[in-house]
């Protein structure tokens, strides 16, 4: 470990407190591992040319701020600080610095939604002509509680063929609204709801705002781990069961026909609901995934189903749709009303036209091709650069990977992060999606839909450089 001690002293800062500081950056990049019995006084105080009072200081310093604590007559020990639980204000706040003028100078894997460059904008433009043309200012003006009929209907007749009744369909401003009305609408204080491990950290702190009781399954192949899952239902009155069908946020996983069958049985024998997130299922490059959503199996009215356009398509938009059982249709479409009264009437009308007039249908065409070619890239620098250092599943779809790095890199997530941002990488480190952040220290998301192949390459290779 001396090593790490080489030219320390050379600042005018007291040397204790120059000490400190540099025993903490090594504790916090694993180079000191958390319990690692740290040199003795007089050791140290040898090595750097100082007496034993300067080192005395520096460890109690340490442990005064959580990164040491003292064994009576064995020694002081390294204590790994726990950043992650705090690191969420850190990440957003990097990203709100960094502006969108900026942000171009950056490899950016932190990306969940499709470039705006695939998307044909005057296209669109030309529809919402077409659509003030046909109903002027009735456009701007006219409001629904249920949302635009029209859309209501296409929604109906394009994406369900008209086995979902128009009149069961909720138009919202996105799916994290959509998941933030659900959760006002059927849960309470203490209420018990369980979420995937990991999961959405926006879901994850709307349920955590009412103070509901957090159950997490593990995710696995395939879905959650239902072995765990019934052992908590056999337990606990489950309110509800928070899940993201297709290529879940963060890892990927997308649910077996077979798997969604076992849990909506499980919904009627324990008698909860399944809120259904419908994430990025229209990107599917694997053919042999099959696309069947727990909402077009479910028998007995149990799924609350949530689907965002936004994601999909233009996030200005703030479009989605939700569809809920008979029981839940009043309390949620008051919940809605409630938060912001209408989705914008304009927005509702242009999106309508453009399924009618079969654009949405190439949009999403084009885009599995053009996404399916940088997925198939990024793979291939994933295996190339970071083989031996991380380990990760192909989801076979969507927008991310998420990888594990191996234990035996000495560095992890937060510290990547924080390495990264420095060479003008981004990515999302684990502990955003996980009840307790600090499970999540080992793994990080990184998207690939903002970043173009060249940039893809080099930002994974600098990733790689940076984990050895």
């Amino acid at each position: 470990m001396n090593k790490y001690f080489i030219s320390l002293l050379e600042e005018e800062t007291p040397k204790y407190i120059i000490i400190t500081r540099h025993i903490k950056k090594l504790i916090d990049a694993n180079k000191i591992e958390d319990g690692e019995r740290l040199p003795s006084i007089r050791g140290l105080a040898e090595f750097l040319d100082v007496n034993n009072v300067t080192i005395v200081n520096a460890y109690k310093k340490l442990q005064s701020e959580g990164y040491a604590v003292q064994k009576i007559g064995s020694g002081t020990y390294a204590k790994r600080k726990d950043i992650s639980k705090n690191f969420k204000k850190e990440y957003s706040e990097v990203l709100k610095k960094i502006s969108s003028k900026a942000l171009y100078e950056y490899i950016d894997f932190t990306g969940e939604t499709p470039n705006n460059a695939f998307f044909d904008i005057g296209a669109f433009k030309n529809v919402i002509n077409e659509v003030l043309d046909r109903d002027g200012a009735e456009a701007l003006v006219y409001q629904e509680a249920l949302g635009y009929e029209g859309l209501r209907e296409s929604i109906s007749e394009v994406f369900w063929a008209n086995k979902v009744n128009s009149d069961d369909v909720l138009i919202v401003s996105g799916a994290q609204q959509g998941i933030d009305i659900v959760s006002k609408a059927l849960i309470n204080t203490n209420d018990s709801v369980i979420i995937e491990r990991p999961t959405y950290s926006g879901a994850l702190s709307v349920f955590k705002s009412r103070r509901a009781d957090i159950f997490e399954v593990p995710m696995e192949s395939g879905g959650v781990d239902v072995e765990r899952f019934e052992k908590i239902l056999k337990k606990n009155k489950i309110k509800c069961f928070y899940t993201m069908s297709y290529f879940q946020n963060p890892t990927g996983m997308s649910y077996t026909t077979e798997k969604k069958k076992q849990i909506l049985r499980l919904a009627q024998i324990y008698d909860f609901y399944i809120i259904e997130d419908d994430y990025l299922s229209e990107l599917i490059y694997d053919k042999d995934i099959e696309y069947r959503s727990f909402k077009s199996l479910d028998e007995n009215d149990r799924v609350i189903y949530i689907k965002s356009f936004s994601k999909i398509f233009l996030p200005g938009i703030r479009i989605g749709y939700l569809i809920s059982p008979i029981k839940f249709k009043d309390s949620i479409q008051n919940s809605k009303i409630n938060t912001d009264i209408s989705t914008s009437s304009l927005m509702q009308r242009a999106l309508d036209l453009y399924i009618k007039q079969g654009f949405w249908k190439d949009y999403i065409s084009n885009l599995n091709n053009l996404y399916k070619d940088r997925y198939l890239f990024t793979e291939k620098c994933l295996k190339e650069f970071l083989g031996k250092k991380v380990d990760f599943i192909s989801p076979g779809g969507g927008l991310h990977f998420y990888l594990k790095i191996r234990d035996c890199i000495k560095v992890d997530s937060i510290n990547l992060f924080r390495m990264a941002k420095n060479r003008n990488v981004l990515i999302t480190p684990g502990t955003l999606f996980y009840k307790n952040p600090s499970d999540g220290r080992q793994y990080f998301k990184m998207g690939f839909s903002k970043t173009n192949e060249n940039n893809i390459r080099e930002g994974v290779e600098v990733l790689g450089h940076l984990m050895e």
